[in-house]
């Protein structure tokens, strides 16, 4: 965009809902329980000891390595993980490039009006509010880059929480196939009990696997992944709000985040 013809709109910040999660476990479960029916007996699947044994095991046991508040603050994050909405790099980086353009040529004061835009995005809109408000760009950028790190934290947290529940899945599945063949071997001469017993010995090793497999690691790299997203975009908005209140020109600003941003997603802004 050419200096001389400047448009001074800043839109709110566009999000899109990343479906691959949703679609991945759906189709995943879908696939075990078609290929289960096509066996012929779904209904065999289906253990309510193993389902205790599996599910309240591995829940008991992870609720150990952490506190109640962590591990409610992890159920939250695993559900944004679920239904996760994210920005394109190239969106973000066009906003703050559009800010930093309206703060160069009108003032700093100018941009409060149009950061209001912004209210949807609480990082972005603190660091700018901040910029506003006369805070120097270095302690600016201070702040903000604290604020990143305590959202890194709780998102390592909940990472962990995912971790050690994919650990425990297998062990409980592991100990509930032991209590079936123990409940087995003790009840030979009842040959009823035999076919109990060994339902839940396969069926606990099974439920362990397929949550470990196919829920908590899967998770745990999304969330990963995700937070790798998050923190991309807020470096960029560290720069930007920073950038701003040094009073620096958009065009070095735009060199400075095509510097971190990867070559598919760089912007040519002041063309």
């Amino acid at each position: 965009m050419a200096e001389g013809n400047i448009v001074f709109d800043i839109e709110k910040p566009k999000t899109r809902t990343d479906m691959a999660t949703i679609v991945g476990l759906l189709a995943g479960f879908g696939l075990i329980s078609i290929a289960i029916i096509i066996g012929g007996s779904p209904g065999s699947f289906i253990n309510s000891p193993a389902i205790l044994i599996v599910v309240g095991g591995t829940f008991s046991v992870t609720t150990m390595c952490f506190s109640f508040a962590e591990i409610r603050h992890s159920v939250n994050v695993i559900l944004n993980t679920i239904f996760h909405t994210s920005r394109d790099p190239s969106e973000a980086a066009i906003q703050v490039l559009k800010v930093a353009e309206l703060a160069r040529k009108q003032g700093v004061l100018s941009i409060q009006d149009a950061v209001e835009s912004l209210s949807d995005d609480p990082f972005l809109f603190k660091g700018m509010n901040m910029v506003i408000d006369g805070t120097p760009g270095e302690e600016v950028e201070a702040i903000m880059r604290r604020d990143m790190q305590a959202i890194l934290l709780r998102h390592n947290k909940s990472t962990s929480v995912l971790r050690k529940a994919a650990e425990f899945a297998p062990a409980m599945g592991l100990i509930g196939t032991l209590i079936g063949l123990v409940q087995m071997l003790g009840n030979l001469d009842d040959p009823s009990t035999i076919g109990p017993s060994m339902a839940v010995a396969l069926l606990t090793t099974f439920y362990g696997a397929v949550l470990a497999n196919m829920v908590f690691m899967p998770l745990a790299s999304k969330l990963e992944r995700n937070s790798a997203e998050e923190s991309l975009i807020n470096t960029l908005y560290i720069m930007g709000a920073s950038s701003i209140g040094r009073q620096e020109n958009p065009r070095r600003l735009e060199m400075l985040l095509n510097s971190i941003l990867p070559p598919s997603k760089r912007v040519e802004y002041f063309d």
